[in-house]
């Protein structure tokens, strides 16, 4: 397809071809016209008068994010010397102005590059070395991060882009983008170490709604949706900005809120469908705060496996039933996932229509139902690393390999075992560190949990549990392990336990792992 840009150095760094995974477009949906800009087909949704976006004091109908998100898209063209292929930097919360200046840098032609507002300087610095944006978009309050050297406009409704705005009148015809040309460089969260650029086509913002969204989640327009994942985050983008502007939905953005404060406004702002992580959902039910979410129609559950106690606590509470779902930075959304009557809690579920799923040993071949094995999964959306020297190892024989251990059954459920770098074998089983963790977590005084493996002579690794416990708990070691003795398998409990007061966990609230073994690597 002809590429609409004239800075090629998205097309110039894309891995190559032989060494993407395979696309299918399977469903009628999925059937694209080779040119596309994603930001025009989303808002091309309800009328004008419509309610769309509201959080931190602002509110816009869908007339006036359309004018907003224009007149961004001037600005950058006409003021600020954008031209098609420029990588646009993006800083700042959750709240209507960023989701206006990521349209408008997809309606201009620009590449977009959110990244997360608590992301610091080094962090900043590594992300516009590979990158290379031409200019960044930064709240107002966060500024001061920013590489010297790199152009920054502070937005808000006070600031300097509101004032450059205020002079275009709300029009703008959209540079007609390849269904191709990359729309966004999405940054892994860094659970493994140092982040990755995701490349992105236009044509897969809209495929992530055409799938996940359409066929599960199934947003409609007279929903509310709200949430906590950052939108720089693809869980956020996806779920807070994508889907409901495709569904032609209302969003309610909320900046950095407690779970409690999360299910307040929940009650408070009449929403009915709720993205937020697993952790957020045992809180708010500690908290005593689950009569907040009677409202909700859908709760969706992402970034980590959700425990199946919080699954039936939720249920048993509300009545509602968390739709659990799997996806990846690499595939931009959630690829396998269930609702309804569908689900079946403990399992993530089975491959979201558009995207098929399998479970493969490590010569690439399918494994019998009910074995351990890596996921692999296809569809509509795939890997393409920037500058990918790591890009073999994602996608193998077609297939994009997403690190996780999984075990399918015969009806093609998938259930998830561990992060494949957490299985720990000791004394020749393999047990899966999050089963250990969803253990503990069934116990009263524990909080927060993270197992790993120790180095051991004698017995190859020892499960070691990080625990964080409820305010005046008593550490104690032994009642923990006997505990996770009577819920699973003896043999699977940790045999050191160690107390800490937090865990450590990306931007995005992922937590790192890779952390906690490197502090164990020196005890064998």
């Amino acid at each position: 397809m002809p590429s609409a840009y004239t800075d090629p150095f998205c097309r110039d760094h894309l891995p190559p071809r032989d060494q993407w995974p395979e696309l299918t477009f399977d469903l009628p949906e999925l059937q694209y016209p080779p040119q596309l800009n994603a930001a025009r087909e989303l808002l091309a949704g309800p009328p004008d008068e419509h309610p769309c976006v509201r959080g931190s004091g602002v509110g816009w109908t869908y007339g006036q994010l359309r004018r907003q998100a224009a007149r961004v898209a001037a600005v950058l063209t006409q003021d600020l010397g954008l031209v098609p292929g420029n990588r646009v930097l993006l800083r700042g919360p959750n709240e209507p102005w960023q989701v206006a200046c990521w349209l408008g840098v997809l309606l201009a032609g620009g590449v977009a590059v959110a990244t997360m507002p608590m992301l610091r300087r080094t962090e900043l610095d590594t992300i516009t070395e590979l990158a290379r944006p031409s200019l960044a978009l930064v709240h107002h309050a966060f500024l001061e991060d920013v590489p010297p050297d790199l152009r920054a406009v502070p937005y808000g409704e006070d600031a300097e882009l509101a004032h450059l705005c205020a002079a275009h009148d709300g029009t703008f015809t959209a540079v007609d983008t390849a269904a191709d040309d990359v729309a966004l460089l999405a940054f892994t969260s860094g659970t493994t170490g140092r982040p990755k650029a995701t490349m992105h086509f236009h044509r897969d913002v809209l495929a992530i709604a055409d799938t996940f969204s359409r066929h599960v989640v199934r947003i409609e327009p007279s929903d509310v949706v709200t949430g906590t994942p950052p939108i720089a985050f693809t869980f956020g983008l996806g779920g807070l900005v994508v889907f409901p502007l495709r569904a032609g939905a209302s969003i309610v953005l909320l900046d950095r809120v407690t779970p409690p404060q999360l299910a307040d406004a929940v009650a408070e702002h009449g929403a009915t469908v709720l993205f937020t992580a697993p952790t957020a959902y045992r809180a708010i039910l500690a908290a005593g705060k689950v009569d907040r979410l009677t409202g909700m129609r859908r709760l969706v559950s992402a970034g980590e496996t959700l425990p199946a106690s919080v699954w039936h606590a939720m249920h048993d509470a509300t009545g509602l039933r968390i739709i659990d779902g799997i996806g990846s930075t690499e595939m931009l959304h959630v690829f396998i996932s269930a609702a309804d009557d569908d689900i079946r809690p403990g399992s993530t579920g089975r491959a979201v229509p558009g995207y098929r799923a399998a479970v493969l040993d490590h010569d690439g071949n399918p494994v019998p139902d009910g074995t351990p094995g890596h996921l692999a999964v296809k569809g509509p959306t795939g890997c393409r690393y920037l500058d990918g020297d790591r890009q073999g190892n994602y996608v193998r024989g077609g297939w994009n390999y997403t690190g996780d251990t999984y075990v399918r059954d015969a009806d093609g459920y998938f259930t998830y075992l561990a992060r494949s770098d957490d299985m720990i074998v000791s004394s020749g089983y393999n047990i899966s560190g999050p089963e250990v963790e969803q253990a503990l977590l069934g116990h009263a005084d524990v909080v927060d949990c993270a197992v790993v493996a120790t180095p051991d002579e004698e017995r190859g690794a020892l499960v070691t549990a990080f625990v964080v416990l409820r305010e005046g708990a008593a550490r104690d070691a032994a009642a923990l392990q006997d505990h996770v003795k009577q819920t699973i398998a003896p043999y699977k409990y940790p045999r050191i336990v160690e107390f800490v007061d937090t865990l450590p966990r990306t931007s995005t609230g992922k937590l790192q792992r890779f952390v906690l073994r490197e502090r164990t690597a020196g005890r064998g």
